[in-house]
Parts: structure tokens; C-alpha cells; sequence
């Protein structure tokens, strides 16, 4: 299990959830209420699930792909440490992944 803390924009906490390994931050996201589109369902097609992930988190996140970067220049608020979160799976050994929704 991870446990994800959602950010609001301001980088005040907000919601704190268990979340199972192999698990699209999307749909963990969308089920604990965040205000996270996904408007292509994860097809990555489009930016409206943009969140920035916590720096320390992000440098242990596999590299977005070349598609994605090209998606998030799209994105309101990019960061060096956006993501879409259709393509962040969490994994086994993620204890825990803190992200701001912007």
C-alpha cells in the first residue's frame, strides 16, 4: 500500500488516502474526490489530470515519457516536477507519494 497525500493548490494538506500497488494515481485521485478531470480517461490525450509531485517523490518516479512531456507543455501551472497522473502507477515499494493539485 501507498499512502498519498493530495495537496491543495495553496499546498495546504487535504486528503490522505491507502492507495494498492499497480494502482493509476488518476483513478486513486478521482475516487478520493480530488478535482482531477481525467477528461481522456487516462488515454493521454489531454493535460486535465496534471498534478506536481513532491520533489523528493518525483526523483522516485520512473521518467515521464516523451508523449507526456509534450502533453504537459499544455498544462496550467507546470512544474519541473508535473506529472500526468494517468501515468503515474504507484508501486509496491512506494511507501509514500505526495502530490498538489494545481
Amino acid at each position: 500500500m501507498t499512502l498519498v497525500h493530495f495537496l491543495r493548490p495553496d499546498g495546504s494538506p487535504d486528503r490522505d488516502v491507502e492507495a494498492a500497488a499497480g494502482a493509476r494515481l488518476l483513478d486513486v485521485a478521482q475516487a478520493a474526490g480530488q478535482p482531477l478531470e481525467g477528461t481522456c480517461d487516462g488515454d493521454m490525450s489531454c493535460s486535465t489530470c496534471h498534478v506536481i509531485v513532491a520533489s523528493d517523490d518525483f526523483a522516485r518516479l520512473p521518467p515521464p515519457s516523451e508523449e507526456e512531456e509534450d502533453l504537459l507543455d499544455l498544462a496550467h501551472g507546470v512544474t519541473r516536477t508535473s506529472r500526468l497522473a494517468c501515468q503515474v502507477v504507484l508501486q509496491g515499494d512506494m511507501a509514500e507519494l505526495t502530490v498538489r493539485i494545481p
